[in-house]
């Protein structure tokens, strides 16, 4: 595609500019000091499509716009439905970054910025292809649609309740979010599973008061004591979840899949000492990686209980309280997770313990078809784009939006990452290698001219 390349290659300082400029807005949808920031980083989006004259929205909801925009229509062929958001993280701790997280920089070429990777960084490259063939094309070669939000970093609470009124409006026949990574440096990937999640806090409570340890000490069930004996109970030898029911509708990887995983580029050392740890447990039988992207997990995450200032306070604290998760693979239903947790500790609540378990978000895994005739045509762009064949991997966080599409849209999700793994998402000094940037904007350029291949 020349006319496309030869647009890329000429307007690559300008692009790095403008990215520049979006990222110097502080967009943070978590702290109500940057509101006005985060609605101008909305506006600041919408003015980039509006000038190469796609249709435009800004979609006000009880928190902050979505962005909407599409092109002309190009009868017969296939939509894709672009998704990303302008919101960003907290950047604290500030006194950690190198240089100020809202001010872009430049060193050893990566850039470094809040949203830099997630997602300001990712999401951009998008809007920069659909430039470049606009404006050297003169036209797409598929229909393209645009949903930019602003409340990823807080749950999209909003989205979710606008995605259930507006299915028609976002019709389409693919979804592509890059807000994910490579699997190594010059080693692209497209994601084509994830791991769901649910999340529980669960409170035992005692007396009705802290008491003295001596005077009450043996006679009273402690309730620290307590939930932590229930909660080693979670895991058995083979580090197992050790509830009914919790493996029951989980399918197996494929003898290709661990044979492809296998395959993959991966030192296990390494990986230790990118963690700074000197050994690894996990399920029995599975590799880490297998672990990490393809089983189900019980973790805690936070344990509170009693005295934690400096120097001792002898008691028997009046309650205590256990946060953790779960991570869920494909086929798992994060409904009947919930109720075998509940159950399971309702039956092993100790006498003198009043009990309380409280279940969080949740969202069950994604799997898509690596054989889909989507994902052939992004491996053709990816390629094309980065200069190697890209990887199928899958991943252990959660996108939860992801699910909705899927849901409600009917549609698969194309997880194309142009990140780095050690591109300290959501840390201090959180960076965006520019050369994956602009070879970002190529893979997605190419993209759209293999998806406009497909039969609508």
């Amino acid at each position: 595609m020349p006319p496309i390349d030869d647009y890329l290659a000429a307007n690559q300082q300008r692009f790095e500019q403008e990215l520049f400029e979006l990222l110097r807005l502080p967009s943070v949808s978590a702290d109500p000091e940057f509101a006005p920031q985060v609605r101008a980083a909305a506006e600041w989006v919408a003015a980039q499509f509006r000038s190469f004259e796609f249709a435009t929205e800004v979609i006000e909801t009880a928190g902050f716009p979505l962005v909407f925009a599409q092109s002309p229509q190009v009868e017969g062929r296939p939509t894709a439905l672009v998704y990303g958001h302008y919101d960003v993280q907290p950047p604290d701790p500030l006194e950690e970054w190198k240089s100020p997280p809202f001010e872009p920089t430049i060193r050893d070429g990566n850039i470094y910025a809040r949203g830099a990777t997630d997602d300001k960084g990712q999401m951009f490259t998008h809007i920069k292809s659909v430039e470049a063939w606009i404006k050297s094309v003169g036209e797409l070669p598929l229909n393209i649609k645009f949903l930019i939000e602003g409340e990823e970093e807080v749950g999209s609470a909003n989205l979710e309740k606008f995605l259930a009124t507006h299915a028609d409006k976002l019709a389409c026949d693919c979804v592509v979010i890059s807000d994910t990574s490579q699997y190594a440096p010059g080693v692209p990937a497209i994601t084509y599973g994830l791991r769901g999640i649910i999340a529980f806090e669960v409170t035992f409570r005692g007396p009705s008061q802290d008491l003295h340890s001596g005077s009450f000490g043996g006679a009273v069930t402690n309730p620290a004591n307590a939930l932590c004996r229930v909660m080693a109970t979670l895991h058995d030898e083979q580090h197992r979840v050790t509830i009914p029911t919790f493996y029951d509708d989980i399918v197996e990887l494929t003898q290709d899949e661990r044979a492809q995983f296998a395959a993959l580029p991966y030192d296990e050392a390494d990986f230790m000492r990118q963690l700074g740890v000197d050994g690894l447990r996990g399920e029995a039988g599975y590799s880490s990686l297998e672990q990490r992207w393809t089983r189900p997990t019980l973790d805690i995450n936070g344990l509170t209980s009693g005295y934690q200032k400096p120097g001792p306070k002898t008691i028997i604290p009046a309650w205590a309280r256990c946060k953790f998760s779960c991570r869920l693979v494909p086929n798992q239903d994060p409904a009947k997770i919930t109720a075998a947790v509940k159950s399971y500790f309702q039956s092993r609540c100790p006498a003198g313990i009043q009990m309380e378990v409280h279940a969080f978000h949740g969202a069950p895994g994604v799997l898509v078809d690596p054989a889909s005739p989507y994902i052939t045509a992004a491996a053709k762009a990816i390629e094309r784009g980065f200069g190697n064949r890209p990887v199928l991997i899958r991943e252990g966080g959660s996108i939860p939006i992801v699910t909705h599409f899927q849901q409600v849209l009917g549609v698969d999700t194309l997880l194309l990452g142009w990140g780095l793994n050690d591109d300290n998402t959501h840390s201090p000094n959180e960076k965006f290698n520019l050369a994956d940037f602009h070879r970002g904007i190529k893979a997605s350029s190419y993209l759209w001219e293999e998806l406009g291949r497909l039969e609508a």
